[in-house]
């Protein structure tokens, strides 16, 4: 039995220098960027970074971006003049509506959720006890009306 098991050793040795690699795909079909490779940048509170995938969200047109909330951040109230579409990718991005902030009022979307946020609604949301990660696709130009009541 054990020089059968040397055997096979042995072969599998002779074989690994031939085995195949891995193909890099190509380009013309297939782009993508691996994690480490996503340029995040910090917003000017520093309360979230976020990494746009494709497009300008200040122009008109599609496009997606990746947004990190940091843990105890949360956005005001505010509302955008378009639908704008979300996929909690890891964490637990805490959603809330209406002018008066209040982060104690706020629904847990765990990841793998999907919200929408329709356009003229307003809202408020963001990381309470760990980061959150979450992908939203709309349609620009985009802007961020605020609608906080004191």
């Amino acid at each position: 039995m054990t020089h059968h098991i040397v055997r096979l050793l042995f072969v599998c040795a002779l074989a690994a220098p031939f085995a195949a690699k891995a193909a890099e795909p190509d380009p013309k079909i297939l782009g993508y960027t691996l994690p480490e490779n996503i340029a995040w940048k910090d917003n000017a509170a520093r309360t979230n970074q976020s990494a746009i995938l494709y497009g300008d969200p200040t122009k008109p047109g599609p496009y997606a971006v990746l947004i990190k909330w940091k843990a105890g951040n949360m956005s005001r109230p505010h509302y955008h003049e378009r639908d704008r579409f979300f996929v909690v990718v890891s964490g637990t991005w805490w959603v809330g509506t209406g002018p008066k902030f209040d982060p104690a009022s706020t629904k847990a979307m765990p990841a793998g959720s999907y919200v929408v946020h329709y356009a003229n609604g307003i809202h408020f949301d963001g990381a309470k006890e760990g980061d959150a990660i979450i992908a939203l696709h709309g349609t620009g130009p985009v802007s961020t009306i605020p609608a906080e009541q004191k």
